[in-house]
C-alpha cells in the first residue's frame, strides 16, 4: 500500500473513530501494546447478544447449555480460521490470557517423568522467562545469532524433552522476530524441541498464518485483548502432532474428567474426546468467549483483516520513527535515544512492528527521568508505558545493564515505575509508545508536537552588535594530567589500579569502591591495619564489573599460608541477592578510634580464608555507600584542616619548600573506612623530590603505592622536562581534573605505615625518616593532600548524573585568588 493509500485508510480511520472511539476525545492512547482500544459497536453488539440469548453452565445438558457449547465450538473454529489454521491440525484452548497459556504448557512439560530442558530468547516477556523456574536445565539465547547456531547443531539437549520460547513480536521495541525457527528446529534435534511461540504482541496488528502445520510452532498464545480490546481472554493453540506432551500433566478440574473416584481408591479417566476438554480446567468464561463472537465480527466490519491493519500501523510508526529520530536541541545534540535492532526496519511489517522504544536526553546529553516524562504526559493525556516493560533481558541489553548492575540497583531501591529512574547516568528503564488500528496520523503528530514542546531546548537569541565578533582563544594543553588512579576496595589491603581510559565514577563518599570493606578482628571489633599487620599488603583486591564481583587474591608469601588463594564477594550492596551464604549480620566496628556500623559477612569460608592468610581471628566486614535499606550511614570526619598562606621557609638538609599553613576552619565531608577524607591526592613532582632526598643519603626510593593514595598527579609528558613543580600542592585550593572539580581539604599526615614495601610486605625505615626531616610541621609529618569532589549544580547534565574522572585526563589547579576567575568553580563556591 503506497502513501497515498496508507493516508486515505487514515481519514477514513479518522471519521470511524469518531463514531466507534468516543472514550479517546480528549487523549491520546499510546499503549496498544498494553492493550488495544475496544469499539462502541463491539459493545453494543455483545451488549444485544446477551440480552436476546439465554446461555448456561456447559456442563450440563439443558437448552441454555447445549446452546453455550455450540457457541464456543463455532467461536472456536472461527478463531482458528482467522489464522488459517486446520481444526483436524491445531486445537484451541481459552485461558484467561497468554500468561495462563504458557503456564498450562509448562505444566505439562513439567510433569514429564525426567523433567524438561527450557531455552528461552533474550527478547522474552518475563511470562515465558518464569518458565524456566520448573525446568531441570534451562539456558537465556542473548541474540538471534545464537538460536540460528544452536539450531544448526545436530547434537540434542540430552534424554530430556526440550522446550524453546521466544516471542514473535518484542513487547519492547517491537523487533520481529524469525517465524521459521519451529520448522527448522522440528527438523534438526534428535531429541524432540517443542517450540512455544508468544504471538500476543504480534497478533495485535498482524497476521499470523498457520496453514502449514509442518512449520507451525507446537504452541501459541495469544491476548485476544490486545487485538480486540475486549473481552479480557487468553487463547493457547496447540498443534494437534504434539499433543501427546499433555498426556502426563497431572492435575484435572471441573469438566476435564470423565470419572474421579477419591474414596478407597484414587482413581480418574480423563475426557479423551478433543485436547481443549482435557484442558479447559473447571467452567468455562462462556460470557467473554461470546464476547470474542463479537469482537472478530466487528473488527472485520471495522478494519476489513489484520493485513489491512499491518500496513496501517507500519505507515504510522515509520512516520512517528523519522519524526523522532530529526528531533534536535539547538546545539544538534539528539532528542531521543531510540532503541531499535539493525536489523528492524520502520515501514517494513516483516521485521518491526507498530512499537517505538526510546529515552529523552536533555541539550547537555543527560537522561531525563522517566517518571518526569510519564507525569508530564498524564497531565497533557497522553497514555503511554514507560519503565522495564516487562522484558528484562530487552531492557538490560539495550542499556547495557549488566546482571550485577540490575540486582545492585534493586538494592539502591530502583524499584519498575518508581521515581529512582537514573542510577549512574543510565536509564533503569525506557519509554515505550505503541500504535493500534485505531491510531492515525493525528496521534502521530500530536505525540511529536508534545516532545518538541516539552522536551527540545531551543536556543535564546543573543542581541549583539553586527560588527562585534567574538574572539576565543584556541585551548592550552594542561601541565598536568592524571597518571594513575587507585582505589583500595579493602581498607589496609592492597590497592586495586584503575586501567587507562576507564571512567571511574566519584562518589561523595570518594572514588567508588573505595575502601568499602575492612577486616575486623574477631573479638575487639578493631577493623585491621597494616600498621599491625603488614601482610595485609599481599591481600590483593580487585573489582571485576564484567561479573559484579570484589575479587581477593593472595600473593606472595600468603599464598603459602591458605589453600584456598581467591575468594569473591557481590559488588552489590544486598548479597542475598546473589548467594545465602553471603548474608549479612549488622555490626560495629572500629575503624581508627571511631565506631562505625558495618555489615559483617556470615560466610565461614571467608572469615577462614582471611584469617589463615593473616594468622588472627578476623571476620569481612563491609561499610556500603548505598544503603540497602537496613540502616546503613555514612561516618565523617571533622578534624581536617583548610589552611591559610604562609611564607616560604628553608628547612635544614631540605629544598625550599612552602610549609602547610596554619589551622582555619573545620571541614565535615561524607567518607567510607578512609581514615580523613574522601580522597586523598599525591603529586609525582613531589614525590620525585622526596626520592632525589632519599637517594642522596643511599636509602631506597620510595613507590607511589606507599602512599596509597587515590589520585598521582603528574605533569604532562608532552611538557619539556624540568618544569616539575615540587610540593606546589600545598598551595592548591581546587582541582578540576577531566571536567570534575574537587576542594582540597588539607595535608595529609603520616605515619610510619608507609613504610611498608606494597610487593613484598618488607618493613624499611624510608620514606619515613626523609619526611620527618623535610615535612615535619607543628611535630607532624606531611605528604600529599585530602581532596573532595565538588558536584556540579546542573543536575540534568551527565557529568552530575555519572562524575567520572579517567587515567590521562587533564588536571588544571586553581589557588584562592584564581578560584574567583571561574565562572564555574565561582558558582560552585558561592
Amino acid at each position: 500500500m503506497d502513501e497515498t493509500a496508507c493516508i486515505a485508510f487514515d481519514s477514513a480511520v479518522e471519521e470511524l473513530r469518531a463514531r466507534e472511539y468516543p472514550l479517546l476525545q480528549g487523549t491520546t492512547y499510546l499503549d496498544h501494546a498494553g492493550t488495544t482500544l475496544y469499539a462502541k459497536s463491539l459493545i453494543e453488539r455483545f451488549s444485544a447478544d446477551m440480552i436476546s440469548n439465554l446461555y448456561g453452565n456447559p456442563h450440563s445438558a439443558s437448552n441454555a447449555s447445549q446452546l453455550t457449547t455450540r457457541r464456543i465450538e463455532d467461536i472456536r473454529l472461527r478463531l482458528l480460521s482467522l489464522f488459517k489454521a486446520d481444526p483436524q491440525e491445531f486445537d484451541v484452548v481459552f485461558v484467561a490470557n497468554a500468561t495462563a497459556g504458557i503456564k498450562l504448557v509448562m505444566e505439562a512439560f513439567r510433569d514429564q517423568e525426567h523433567g524438561f530442558w527450557y531455552g528461552y530468547h533474550r527478547d522474552a516477556h518475563t511470562s515465558l522467562i518464569g518458565v524456566r523456574e520448573a525446568a531441570v536445565e534451562h539456558r537465556c539465547f542473548t541474540s538471534d545469532v545464537e538460536v540460528n547456531d544452536w539450531i544448526q547443531q545436530q547434537d540434542s539437549e540430552g534424554q530430556r524433552d526440550g522446550l524453546f520460547a521466544y516471542p514473535a513480536q518484542s513487547n519492547m521495541n517491537g523487533r520481529r522476530l524469525p517465524l521459521d525457527w519451529s520448522n527448522r528446529l522440528r527438523n534438526s534435534k534428535r531429541t524432540p524441541v517443542y517450540t512455544l511461540l508468544d504471538a500476543a504482541a504480534l497478533v495485535s496488528t498482524s497476521p499470523l498464518d498457520l496453514s502449514n502445520p509442518e512449520e507451525a510452532p507446537d504452541f501459541t498464545v495469544l491476548s485476544l485483548y490486545k487485538m480486540f480490546g475486549f473481552p479480557d481472554l487468553g487463547a493457547l493453540i496447540v498443534r494437534q502432532a504434539s499433543a501427546s506432551i499433555f498426556d502426563k500433566r497431572r492435575y484435572f478440574g471441573g469438566g476435564t474428567v470423565e470419572m474421579v473416584v477419591c474414596l478407597k481408591e484414587q482413581w480418574h479417566a480423563k475426557k479423551a474426546d478433543s485436547l481443549h476438554e482435557r484442558l479447559e480446567d473447571g467452567t468455562l468464561p462462556i460470557h467473554s468467549i461470546m464476547a470474542l463472537d463479537s469482537a472478530m465480527e466487528v473488527h472485520r466490519d471495522l478494519y476489513s483483516s489484520l493485513d489491512q491493519v499491518s500496513r496501517h500501523t507500519a505507515f504510522l510508526a515509520k512516520r512517528l520513527y523519522e519524526d523522532l529520530s530529526s528531533l534536535r536541541h539547538s546545539n544538534g545534540g539528539k532528542v531521543c535515544h531510540i532503541y531499535k535492532d539493525s536489523a528492524s526496519t520502520y515501514g517494513e511489517c516483516s521485521t518491526q512492528g507498530p512499537v517505538i522504544a526510546f529515552n529523552l536526553q536533555n541539550e547537555c546529553g543527560g537522561w531525563i527521568s522517566n517518571a518526569e516524562v510519564e507525569k508530564l504526559a498524564a497531565v497533557k493525556n497522553f497514555q503511554l508505558r514507560t519503565g522495564g516493560l516487562c522484558n528484562p533481558g530487552g531492557v538490560a541489553s539495550s542499556l547495557g545493564l549488566a546482571p550485577w548492575e540490575m540486582r545492585e540497583n534493586f538494592s539502591a531501591g530502583q524499584r519498575c515505575g518508581n521515581d529512582n529512574d537514573i542510577i549512574r547516568a543510565k536509564p533503569t528503564g525506557m519509554i515505550r509508545v505503541s500504535l493500534g488500528a485505531m491510531s492515525t496520523l493525528k496521534d502521530v503528530n500530536s505525540f511529536v508536537a508534545f516532545v518538541r514542546e516539552f522536551f527540545v531546548h531551543e536556543a535564546i537569541a543573543e542581541i549583539t552588535s553586527p560588527m562585534t565578533i567574538p574572539q576565543q582563544e584556541p585551548p592550552t594543553p594542561s601541565r598536568l594530567h592524571v597518571e594513575s588512579l587507585c582505589v583500595y576496595p579493602i581498607k589496609s589491603c592492597a590497592g586495586f589500579s584503575v586501567s587507562p581510559g576507564a571512567a571511574w565514577e566519584v562518589r561523595p563518599e570518594g572514588l567508588a569502591w573505595d575502601r568499602e570493606w575492612c577486616l575486623v578482628h574477631q573479638g575487639t571489633g578493631a577493623a585491621l591495619s597494616q600498621k599491625r599487620y603488614p601482610k595485609m599488603a599481599l591481600i590483593r583486591p580487585s573489582i571485576d564489573l564484567d561479573d559484579g564481583v570484589l575479587r581477593i587474591n593472595l600473593v606472595g608469601a600468603l599464598r603459602e599460608t591458605t589453600s584456598t588463594h581467591e575468594v569473591t564477594v557481590p559488588l552489590s550492596a544486598d548479597p542475598r541477592l546473589f548467594s545465602n551464604s553471603d548474608l549479612y549480620k549488622e555490626s560495629h566496628a572500629r575503624v581508627c578510634g571511631d565506631n562505625v556500623s558495618a555489615k559483617t559477612y556470615k560466610s565461614s569460608k571467608l572469615s577462614s580464608f582471611f584469617s589463615q592468610a593473616l594468622g588472627v581471628a578476623c571476620h569481612l566486614a563491609r561499610f556500603p555507600a548505598v544503603s540497602s535499606g537496613s540502616g546503613s550511614t555514612r561516618h565523617s570526619k571533622a578534624h581536617l584542616q583548610k589552611y591559610q598562606k604562609a611564607s616560604s621557609m628553608q628547612i635544614p638538609g631540605a629544598f625550599p619548600i612552602t610549609a602547610p599553613l596554619t589551622p582555619g576552619a573545620c571541614v565535615s565531608k561524607p567518607i567510607l573506612l578512609s581514615n580523613e577524607s574522601p580522597i586523598l591526592t599525591i603529586s609525582r613532582s613531589s614525590l620525585n623530590r622526596l626520592n632525589e632526598l632519599i637517594k642522596a643519603e643511599g636509602g631506597k626510593a620510595a613507590q607511589a603505592e606507599v602512599f596509597r593514595a587515590n589520585i598521582v598527579v603528574a605533569e604532562n609528558p608532552d611538557y619539556p622536562p624540568g618544569l616539575e613543580d615540587p610540593y606546589a600542592e600545598d598551595d592548591w585550593r581546587f582541582l578540576q581534573i577531566g571536567q570534575q572539580y574537587f576542594e582540597m581539604l588539607g595535608a595529609c599526615r603520616r605515619c610510619q605505615m608507609v613504610c611498608i614495601d606494597q610487593q613484598t610486605a618488607e618493613k624499611n625505615q624510608e620514606p619515613f625518616v626523609t619526611l620527618s626531616k623535610t615535612r615535619r610541621f607543628d611535630g607532624r609529618v606531611y605528604f600529599g593532600e585530602h581532596t573532595c569532589h565538588l558536584p556540579l549544580q546542573d543536575s540534568s547534565s551527565p557529568l552530575v548524573q555519572n562524575p567520572t574522572i579517567t587515567v590521562g585526563d587533564a588536571v588544571r589547579t586553581f589557588r584562592d585568588e584564581d578560584a574567583h576567575q571561574d565562572n564555574q568553580l565561582r558558582a560552585l563556591v558561592s
